[in-house]
């Protein structure tokens, strides 16, 4: 038979219970010492960009993309309207400034030359008929003038032949005065028209002179519209390259022109100058006179700023760098080119590369290089002045530091990374 054995129970309980409270302390203390850890520090994936910061001199540049583009172009205009009839030229031709591009035909200005000769011969044979009637009215009045002259030379002798027969008593007194009064008649007659001759030379010349501007206004008015029929065949102007024909779509043949339409555009390719588009953000500091430096990838220029657009386009600033060199091979106009303006040279400065969210003079948050390279913190810097790939450093770094450049906003929730 089977013998109770309750203390057996007994201390099985008690070892359960024991067990028990064990696993609850030890499960315990596990929880208080997980609680207390600190979070694993997040690693970067693949080695960032990094530079070390500097201290010494720092070239403030800025960068821009543009174009080389003539210095001396001529846009080639209609003087008159008219028809395309022939196009002589296409764009790329090298031209010298009589080469003609293009020939217009107006009919109306053809024959508006014709009249204006017309009339302008027509007033030249006027004046020539007025010079013909005054020079005979001049003559008819000397004629005058003689005549009287002659009459007046005999009345006188008249007079005093009378006058000494009159003292001798053999004419009366009435003749002798008859005659004496015709002399003075003659004499007068004689003055008047003297004065007379005189005013009708002034009068002529005032004829003629009115006569004269008439014929003058028709004959410039002749050239002019001669000037405007030769202008019909559109010359270049200026020697260069052929750009262009036509303005926003290529000029055809049986167009119709308008006075003031562009025709063609010409390019003197010898005087180059480059157009560089630099960020508004950082073009605040260029000035004139500053050096330049262009590449076009077949070589550099240096050059200096002569220009600046006071407008900003498409969050650009437009700047004009003339070239102080020789173009090298293969410069043309059009041709794409990088373009580096020196702003200043500082000296004693921290500089550092730029970082991916440096603006200049800004207050920053950037991992600094710490432990040999194996960590990163972050610190707070103060960014100063710009350059195309460096930045001045006015707080919060000392030379020597290396910081990552690299743009890290996916670790903004951290203050320390790992980088192995």
């Amino acid at each position: 038979m089977d013998i109770a054995r309750p203390d057996i129970s007994r201390q099985k309980r008690r070892r359960r219970l024991l067990s028990l409270i064990i696993g609850i302390f030890v499960l315990t203390i596990i929880t208080v010492g997980l609680s207390r850890l600190k979070p694993a520090l997040p690693r970067l994936d693949s080695a960032p960009f990094t530079d070390t910061v500097k201290f010494g001199s720092f070239l403030r540049e800025v960068h821009g993309n543009g174009t080389l583009v003539p210095d001396d172009i001529r846009w080639i205009t209609a003087a008159s309207p008219g028809r395309v009839e022939n196009i002589l030229l296409l764009p790329g031709v090298t031209v010298e400034a009589d080469t003609v591009l293009v020939e217009l035909t107006n009919p109306e200005l053809e024959q508006a030359a014709f009249e204006a000769e017309s009339q302008w011969h027509a007033e030249e044979a006027q004046l020539d008929r007025l010079k013909v009637q005054l020079a005979s009215e001049r003559l008819t009045q000397r004629s005058v003038i003689a005549s009287l002259k002659s009459d007046l030379a005999q009345a006188k002798i008249e007079a005093e032949a009378d006058e000494d027969l009159l003292k001798d008593g053999l004419v009366p007194n009435l003749t002798a005065k008859r005659t004496r009064s015709r002399a003075n008649e003659l004499h007068d007659r004689h003055e008047l028209e003297q004065e007379r001759l005189t005013m009708s030379a002034t009068s002529s010349s005032a004829q003629l002179r009115v006569q004269e501007a008439e014929v003058e206004r028709l004959r410039k008015q002749y050239e002019l519209k001669q000037r405007q029929v030769a202008a019909l065949k559109v010359r270049a102007g200026i020697a260069g390259v052929l750009q262009r024909l036509g303005d926003e779509r290529p000029l055809q043949v049986g167009q119709q022109l308008g006075v003031g339409a562009i025709i063609a555009r010409i390019a003197n390719p010898a005087t180059l100058k480059a157009q560089i588009k630099v960020a508004e953000t950082q073009a605040r500091d260029i000035q004139f006179d500053q050096p330049a430096l262009i590449d076009t990838r077949n070589g550099t220029i240096a050059g200096h700023v002569v220009r600046i657009d006071p407008a900003v386009q498409n969050g650009t600033v437009t700047v004009d760098v003339k070239l102080d060199a020789a173009l090298p091979k293969g410069a043309r106009p059009d041709l794409t080119v990088d373009g580096t303006i020196t702003l200043e040279r500082l000296e004693d400065v921290l500089y550092v590369g730029r970082p991916v969210n440096g603006q200049p003079e800004s207050l920053v948050s950037l991992f600094k290089v710490v432990d040999g390279g194996k960590r990163a913190v972050r610190v707070q810097v103060k960014l100063g002045r710009t350059s195309v790939s460096s930045i001045e450093v006015a707080q919060g770094l000392v030379a020597g530091d290396q910081i990552i450049l690299s743009d890290m906003t996916q670790y903004d929730g951290h203050e320390q990374i790992r980088l192995r």
